[in-house]
């Protein structure tokens, strides 16, 4: 055999075996990290898509609860994984574009550290109070609070949340003084909101819908500029009484930086086919959140819009954490 033939056949047999030896993504269990406590917008987001990604993939897909230090915990061990596509995160406004403009030292940048998979949701907060508070409307809450300075607390699912800012920037707009309490995600705070331990919050719609219409919790208006087709008899905070008033959430897929185009795209595919599935898009509608579904650079391009966005308002609202 010629030394050509031999090359020739030498590079057949390589690029043959390159196939036998690839393997279709996924091969093994996936996991979606989740920055915030069970039962909070994150953490049903994730969960949805996970159901679906394990139904077509026949790959568990795995929900990790790793809460802590207003998301930055969870979010820096997402950063450091192994960008091959079996580590994920559902990041949000909070963990991308709030903390990175609170928090100094972070050992981990929103852009850089991370690739963008797709937006999977858009969703209004709404402000609630428990039943015990003599309030009924926006107007009410705030001539309640400053008939009863700093004797009023309000709850978030952490510091430098979106919730918390969300909350400062109504009482920078309103001249109200309610003392905040931190958590470690919505869930506590729901729970102690029903519970009569917090009086108030401004927080992701998801959770707290279903408690406001099994009447446990009593809902005073949204906070996005429009309302919510979720619940289109809540005014917004700007048509209650706070004229200019917007703050909502967004949550979207990412994967640790370096992570494969390939795999990065197919993610992107199967995310946005999900949520286009009648029941997923309903079930989300239903609760509150948009679904979206958009590219890796349209999610890259929101991510720096919303940066800039908060950042301003950490500014103007003098948020200081505690």
């Amino acid at each position: 055999m010629h030394l050509i033939q031999k090359a020739a056949l030498f590079l057949l047999l390589a690029a043959g075996g390159a196939t036998v030896i690839a393997q279709p993504y996924p091969t093994k269990p996936i996991r979606i990290l989740v920055a915030y406590t069970p039962a909070g917008t994150t953490d049903i987001l994730a969960r949805a898509l996970g159901q679906k990604m394990t139904e077509h993939w026949g790959q568990p897909v795995i929900v990790e609860n790793r809460p802590g230090a207003a998301g930055n915990i969870g979010t820096e061990l997402a950063a450091r994984a192994t960008p091959d596509g079996y580590t994920l995160i559902m990041g949000t406004a909070g963990t991308h574009s709030v903390n990175p403009n609170l928090y100094r030292k972070l050992n981990w940048d929103p852009l850089k550290s991370f690739e963008a998979i797709s937006l999977v949701a858009m969703v209004p907060n709404i402000m609630v109070v428990n039943n015990a508070v003599p309030v009924k409307s926006v107007k009410e809450l705030i001539a309640y609070a400053k008939a009863n300075p700093g004797k009023i607390n309000y709850g978030s699912p952490g510091n430098g949340s979106t919730a918390h800012l969300s909350m400062e920037l109504f009482k920078s707009m309103t001249g109200t003084n309610l003392v905040h309490i931190p958590y470690k995600g919505s869930a506590p705070v729901l729970a102690d909101l029903m519970g009569g331990q917090i009086s108030v919050t401004i927080d992701n719609i998801p959770p707290y819908l279903p408690q406001v219409k099994a009447g446990k919790i009593r809902a005073l208006a949204v906070s996005p500029a429009k309302r919510s087709p979720a619940a289109p008899d809540l005014p917004t905070i700007a048509e209650a009484g706070v004229p200019g008033y917007d703050s909502g959430a967004w949550f979207g897929l990412l994967a640790p930086a370096h992570t494969p185009k390939a795999i990065v795209n197919q993610l992107f595919v199967e995310t946005a086919r999900i949520l286009r599935i009648p029941e997923v898009a309903e079930r989300l509608s239903a609760l509150g959140a948009e679904p979206v579904g958009s590219t890796p650079a349209e999610f890259t391009a929101l991510i720096k819009s919303e940066n800039t966005k908060w950042a301003k308002v950490i500014k103007e609202a003098h948020v200081q954490l505690q």
